[in-house]
């Protein structure tokens, strides 16, 4: 037994203190840096994540690598896996056992909610730049059903439920396409969004386009009197909607990168009462009961016999952005990127969500691991005191998630003229100073393209943060 315990504190030591960042610094410094194709070498020099414990993340990795690389088919392939893996994901309930002994970590990521919908969203733009509209709306009815489930499982206000840039995909989609109703549809649920939750939630409104889009499709669906009333909410009376001759440009804007997921640590101190175990941290305001009546009487004290104990628990950490804005250049006539969704606030949202769970899971599961130890340390101090240090070092968060999503997420929709059309894009920083880069888009009369532009860089904190 002694040597069993030993074995397993010197393998926990080993691989206790890495972040799941930190585990994979060669890929995440690559890609940081655009070295794509490295990155994608070493995300797939691990061949054994493709069916592990992190299978969702390896999977969304190279679809979101392969879609900047403008390998578009294989990119899907991967985004359709991960889809799949949420679609049919099941708790494997030894796995769960094994957590409340160790860690989270020892279950398999299933992934946030809203890197699910922003799978989809990537898999749609890569139809769209390979011109496969209807399969981009199969997508767009996917993108639908997922939102459903996240209406139906939060019934709050102030939780993630709704989402205004996957509204908005739907509607430029549909636009696109010329189902001018379904697009007004879409583009109407995205407004509201933006109004009722998006403001509330994470102080972002509705961009200009946005509204310029809802009242141009309103006009093209017949809609009359939806086309004044918008008028009117929008401030816009004077709006008058004139058919375009020539093409449209879909222009996104990823900037910078999500947030990494990390550790913090609360110590908790203990209080019996009845049949409740009573944790608490008077300088977080932190107070939760726990029932002990299904224990017994050993279980019993060796939980009663906590005094205080640390908890470890994920959080975010926000990687600045490095560009403050954008702007599109075309014909002489420079007009700004809007942003369509702060990713990052969303991340920051799903997981607040969830840390009363997080808390009452992470206090089961140490509250067991102290148990089991003050019971061996009955038996035998010196085993007992090995299990204590290897509970103590197994203690950890679980700091997986998609960490190659852009920050935020901007767009604009510029008008082409047919044939040839060269447009620049400039990013700007925090000091004022302009990166620019220069397109030439050749179209024809009446077509919508789609556009992506991505901004790896970030600020700091630094790599050794995180």
């Amino acid at each position: 037994m002694r040597k069993v315990l030993l074995i397993l504190a010197i393998i926990s030591l080993w691989s206790s203190c890495a972040t799941y960042y930190q585990s994979n610094i060669s890929f995440n410094q690559e890609f940081e840096k655009g070295d794509l194709d490295k990155a994608l070498t070493t995300l797939r020099s691990h061949p054994t994540e493709a069916s592990g414990k992190r299978q969702f993340l390896f999977d969304v990795n190279n679809g979101l690598l392969l879609s900047l690389m403008g390998r578009y088919e294989e990119s899907n392939e991967y985004f359709e896996k991960a889809f799949l893996y949420g679609e049919d994901y099941h708790i494997n309930y030894l796995n769960e056992v094994g957590s409340y002994l160790t860690n989270p970590n020892f279950t398999a990521y299933k992934g946030e909610d809203h890197e699910h919908l922003m799978l989809l969203y990537f898999k749609a733009l890569n139809y769209l730049k390979l011109n496969k509209p209807d399969e981009a709306l199969v997508e767009c009815r996917r993108l639908n059903i997922r939102l459903q489930q996240l209406t139906d499982r939060y019934d709050s206000d102030n939780k993630y439920r709704k989402d205004a840039l996957i509204n908005t995909l739907m509607g430029l989609i549909y636009d696109s396409d010329k189902d001018y109703n379904n697009a007004f549809i879409a583009y109407r649920n995205a407004i509201e969004i933006y109004d009722e939750d998006f403001k509330k939630l994470f102080n972002v409104g509705p961009p200009e386009q946005l509204k310029y889009d809802l009242l141009r499709t309103a006009k093209l669906s017949g809609m009359d009197s939806e086309f004044e009333s918008y008028k009117i909410q929008f401030g816009m009376p004077d709006y008058q909607y004139t058919p375009g001759e020539g093409a449209d440009l879909i222009f996104f804007w990823h900037n910078g990168l999500s947030p990494v997921k990390a550790e913090w640590s609360i110590n908790f101190a203990v209080a019996r009462r009845d049949n409740y175990l009573i944790f608490s941290n008077s300088n977080l305001g932190l107070t939760f009961p726990f029932n002990i009546g299904g224990y017994d009487e050993k279980e019993k004290k060796g939980l009663s016999s906590l005094e205080f104990f640390r908890v470890a628990f994920p959080k975010y950490i926000e990687r600045p952005v490095y560009f403050s804005s954008s702007t599109v250049t075309i014909d002489g006539v420079e007009r700004p990127l809007e942003l369509l969704e702060d990713v990052n606030k969303v991340a920051f949202k799903c997981l607040s969500e969830r840390m009363t769970l997080e808390l009452s899971k992470a206090l089961i599961r140490v509250a067991l691991k102290k148990a089991s130890e003050y019971q061996l340390k009955k038996d035998d101090k010196a085993l007992g005191s090995l299990l204590g240090m290897v509970n103590a070092i197994t203690e950890k968060a679980d700091t997986r998630n998609w960490q190659t999503l852009p920050h935020s997420i901007y767009y604009s929709r510029i008008s082409l003229k047919e044939g040839a059309n060269a447009l620049t894009f400039s990013t700007i920083d925090g000091q004022g100073k302009s990166q620019k880069h220069d397109f030439t888009y050749q179209v024809t009369k009446g077509q919508t393209l789609f556009h992506t532009f991505s901004s790896l860089e970030s600020n700091y904190p630094t790599h050794g943060y995180y």
